[in-house]
């Protein structure tokens, strides 16, 4: 969607012009270039109608009571990558998956990551959170540029990281954010939650749990 490319690009050199300006006229004119993205954006993408296809969670696109508008000036700061965690748990030969309440569909459990956690931290929250397992997160398998990979269109440029994660107790639990929780071998891959994960990755993890020598994937 290369309308949304031309928003996050508007976004991106707007964020970091209100972050360094000194200059009152200046900070108008980003801000005129905020609400000008913005425009454009509700123009073919209308945020209460496309939360999904872009891959937004939570507040990202979803809430009603938010604009496009809302979204590009709740950044501040210099802009950069967000960060998304999934945990890779192991049983069997089988990989744990979680199946979203917002899409019926299935994931790696995981999610954005939060101000003051390590990754290995967010990635042993967020399993015991959305699946009910105590978990110890032991390697990074890979960090990827969502970009690059097949996911929908999303307004936030997302780096994706995944770690291995050893399954120490804990059982199956429901939560706000998960409708199931099972464990899939690599030839029975339930539908896919395609804003979260591909079954490109999901294979990829299976490689790195048959060869665990492997060194971390990035790109």
């Amino acid at each position: 969607m290369l309308r949304l490319e031309w928003v996050r690009r508007l976004q991106t050199i707007t964020q970091a012009g209100l972050t360094y300006t000194r200059d009152a006229y200046d900070r108008q004119r980003y801000e005129q270039l905020q609400e000008l993205a913005a425009e454009i954006a509700e123009s073919f993408a209308p945020v209460t109608s496309t939360a999904s296809q872009l891959g937004a969670t939570g507040s990202q696109l979803g809430a009603t009571s938010e604009s496009w508008l809302d979204l590009i000036r709740a950044e501040k700061g210099y802009a950069t990558p967000k960060v998304d965690v999934r945990g890779v748990v192991e049983r069997d030969g089988k990989l744990l998956f979680m199946r979203e309440a917002h899409d019926g569909l299935w994931s790696l459990p995981g999610g954005w990551a939060d101000i003051g956690e390590s990754p290995s931290q967010i990635a042993e929250r967020e399993v015991l959170e959305e699946t009910g397992f105590v978990v110890k997160a032991s390697k990074l398998l890979a960090v990827y540029d969502k970009a690059r990979h097949a996911h929908p269109p999303e307004f936030w440029y997302c780096y994706k990281m995944f770690v291995r994660c050893e399954l120490h107790g804990g059982a199956p639990a429901r939560s706000i954010e998960t409708l199931d929780t099972s464990f899939f071998g690599v030839n029975e891959l339930p539908p896919l939650s395609q804003p979260r994960v591909t079954e490109a990755q999901v294979r990829r993890m299976f490689e790195h749990l048959a060869h665990p020598d492997l060194p971390t994937d990035f790109d």
